[in-house]
């Protein structure tokens, strides 16, 4: 199978528009905080809570906090054409669409800085040439690892799909628990939230989205 890497346009204008979030990674405030700072201000949220910072326990939580920051934010410094910059060619015969189904991911709220998790389903309707399979799954980490609400990072990854790949059509269902829900709040453990976001053929072909449940629902216990 010959892999192609198609070319990302130099001149924006002369192709199909494409969102800034999907053409580069976000760019960090100009007065973002230094390693130093961040590790204080964690320092304060733990004197805020009732406990003492200098207690032998949490005396060295804040440099492993600012280093789990790192790790599950890392996805504002990943670009999705570069995880979609490659494809396959040897596809023509292939005229249905392709379902990646229970995609595990992790992403924090925007609202509370506290975690939700879930699934998330993808299927798209390729045109000549298919992306791999994995490169879906790392998509949903470029966006799942970065403060978010359910609703935009469905939309987000199905746009980005849309606009890098130009398939006839995208679908993408992601299912998540909210720790905002669950842990304060109402607390209200095993609530899942479900979201969609359908582009092209199935968002214009109602037998699509029933085709696409269909397969979807099918192979779940």
């Amino acid at each position: 199978m010959d892999a192609i890497v198609k070319p990302w346009p130099k001149n924006p204008s002369a192709a199909q528009p494409i969102s800034d979030h999907v053409r580069a990674a976000p760019q960090p405030p100009e007065n973002r905080p230094t390693r130093e700072q961040a590790e204080e201000a964690v320092r304060i949220l733990i004197a805020y809570a009732g406990d003492n910072p200098a207690r032998e326990g949490v005396l060295e939580t804040p440099g492993r906090v600012v280093e789990a920051y790192e790790e599950m934010f890392r996805g504002y410094r990943e670009c999705p054409t570069d995880v979609l910059d490659k494809t396959f060619s040897e596809s023509e015969a292939y005229d249905d669409f392709v379902l990646v189904r229970d995609i595990t991911f992790n992403s924090h709220c925007e609202h509370h800085m506290m975690p939700f998790y879930g699934k998330a389903h993808i299927a798209y309707m390729p045109v000549e040439r298919v992306v791999g399979l994995s490169k879906l799954a790392r998509l949903i980490d470029v966006y799942a690892l970065r403060l978010q609400t359910q609703e935009h990072l469905t939309s987000q990854v199905a746009t980005a799909i849309d606009e890098i790949l130009k398939p006839r059509g995208v679908a993408v269902m992601i299912e998540a628990e909210h720790m905002c829900m669950s842990l304060r709040g109402v607390e209200k453990p095993g609530a899942l939230t479900l979201t969609t976001h359908f582009t092209g053929s199935f968002r214009d072909d109602a037998s699509e989205q029933v085709r696409f449940m269909t397969m979807l629902r099918g192979g779940q216990r």
